[in-house]
């Protein structure tokens, strides 16, 4: 049964509120929205305006949606331009159907669609639309569904799976957030989408893991602000200076340490999809539940925004995979140098490509007494974008030569990044999104050529039901393994665990939103937890 939102009163307050989104796909900006939310007695319109580049290249010139004041839509209005197409549609809503009028791309449309009466509407070219949703999810249960329309023929449902308190920093000013889990519900299953509002129901964010797709407003994606969203007992924020800036951080301390004590201490580091310190991932601060567990257990942990975002700085749009190795290195430096620490103990764990910068580190500093990788890819970075972009493909149920068709564009996209040749052909916005250093760096690494460095003993965990990076990864970084100086290499595979190292059922991405244990799995601690014992008890 489809539970439709709860209407509000029918009078409002008359505002205006004008803010511009900067919006990210895999980390990457690809384009810009400037949005305006008008309230009125007579309803709340939504006007935009922006740019967006990448496979599709979209200009879009306005967008405007007009709601009722108990948020039944009235009118739907967009002129855009679409790879050099031009675009001018009009959907008018009234009662339960919608007729929509105009030209997509040269091609006419007139069609008539039977809509709920509150329906949201949430053109895919128009993220500023998501304002709508995030005024209505105030009042909304867990569980309550919300119709929305997307196009002229496609529609779809968004379900209501939890909301939590958060708390956001920006410089030294905190504010209260809530972050709304949802799933988007269509024909081919359901998608986890994170919304972000602040109080007063105004958009702040927009994330859709399973795309790497994030749209934040400007003031939010600041290299000053951070989403405080998992703290500890044993939280302390401190600086760590780097190489010409400084990272913020935060120590998670043990609660029974004597003050005299030095203590082992272990340095986290998230993968490409999560720069802020606490690792989140669709939801999970997966680094920052890391950090409590091995307090708990008698370590000091650290964690830290990456370069150029949150609270730390530098630059990260020209950040290598090096670079971020570095900043690890710096780190462990600082600890070294405390008098609290016992510089011949402290460990580097890397979640994801975070792995991949933590290898180089214990490559490249023999004083790092330990190694452990988590979800860790084993392949080449090249052949490690392919699979991502292979999986989310067939996730969407193309058809098969469109998937060859893309599968074949990225190959082409990731040769000439490579070797600085064969762009023609390729769109100049995709590759100004692509030929970047962070890319370049990430495509041309090899495991293979770095794991055979590493003297450190060497931990490999991975969840068995990870269908980001296949536990087949975990198999292969073990054969890399033995060709490494290390004499001491352990492969730890975890039962019914995904790639967010929490417990799961199907280990799909589509399952995310809909996981009750969000909870870092304890067999996950336990086994780097007994490997840090086991790896330090020589030093001592």
């Amino acid at each position: 049964m489809l539970l439709l939102a709860v209407p509000v009163t029918a009078r409002q307050e008359s505002s205006s509120t004008t803010y511009g989104y900067t919006i990210f796909v895999g980390g990457t900006l690809v384009g810009r929205e400037e949005v305006t939310v008008q309230t009125t007695p007579t309803g709340t319109t939504i006007t935009g305006k922006g740019r967006l580049s990448g496979t599709l290249d979209i200009v879009m010139q306005r967008a405007e949606i007009r709601y009722r004041p108990d948020w039944t839509p009235e009118r739907f209005e967009l002129e855009a331009t679409v790879n050099g197409g031009d675009s001018a549609i009009q959907t008018v809503f009234t009662g339960n159907t919608a007729v929509t009028r105009g030209t997509d791309g040269g091609q006419r449309i007139d069609q008539t669609d039977t809509v709920a009466p509150q329906t949201i509407v949430l053109p895919n070219v128009f993220f500023g639309s998501y304002e709508a949703l995030t005024r209505r999810l105030a009042t909304a249960p867990v569980g309550q569904e919300f119709p929305a329309f997307i196009r002229a023929g496609n529609q779809l449902t968004l379900r209501v799976l939890g909301a939590v308190a958060e708390r956001m920093q920006i410089a030294t000013s905190t504010f209260n957030v809530r972050r709304y889990s949802l799933a988007l519900a269509d024909a081919k299953g359901a998608t986890p989408v994170n919304l972000y509002a602040d109080e007063k129901g105004s958009l702040l964010r927009v994330s859709v893991p399973a795309i790497g797709l994030d749209v934040m407003r400007e003031d939010l994606a600041s290299s000053t602000s951070r989403t405080m969203v998992y703290s500890n007992p044993g939280d302390e924020a401190v600086n760590i200076p780097a190489t010409g800036f400084n990272l913020g951080a935060t120590l998670t301390r043990p609660k029974a340490a004597t003050p005299t004590a030095k203590l082992p201490a272990v340095i986290l580091l998230s993968g490409a999809g999560a720069d802020d310190r606490d690792g989140v991932l669709s939801g999970v601060p997966i680094l920052g539940q890391l950090a409590g567990a091995l307090a708990d257990a008698g370590y000091l942990a650290v964690r830290y925004d990456k370069r150029g975002y949150g609270q730390s700085g530098g630059r990260a749009e020209s950040a290598t995979l090096a670079d971020h190795a570095d900043d690890a290195l710096a780190v462990f430096r600082w600890l070294a140098n405390r008098n609290d620490i016992d510089r011949d103990r402290i460990a580097i764990v890397g979640h994801n490509e975070g792995a991949w910068a933590a290898l180089l580190a214990a490559t490249r500093e023999r004083r790092i007494a330990g190694i452990a990788t988590l979800a860790a890819p084993s392949t080449t970075g090249a052949e490690r974008i392919l699979e991502q972009q292979r999986h989310v493909l067939e996730q969407m149920k193309l058809p098969p030569a469109e998937l060859v068709s893309r599968i074949e564009l990225q190959t082409r996209i990731n040769a000439a990044v490579i070797s600085g040749r064969g762009w023609d052909g390729i769109p100049p916005e995709t590759r100004k999104q692509a030929d970047t250093p962070w890319f370049q760096s990430l495509l041309a690494f090899d495991p293979a050529k770095v794991v055979r460095d590493v003297r450190q003993p060497f931990l490999i965990v991975h969840g068995e039901l990870d269908a980001q990076v296949p536990v087949s990864h975990a198999d292969r970084l073990a054969e890399l393994g033995k060709t490494s100086r290390s004499r001491a290499v352990a492969v730890v595979t975890i039962r019914g665990v995904n790639h967010l190292l929490v417990p799961a059922t199907t280990g799909d991405i589509a399952e995310y939103a809909s996981l009750e244990d969000r909870n870092v799995s304890k067999d996950v601690t336990t086994a780097m937890t007994a490997w840090l014992t086991k790896s330090f008890a020589s030093v001592r």
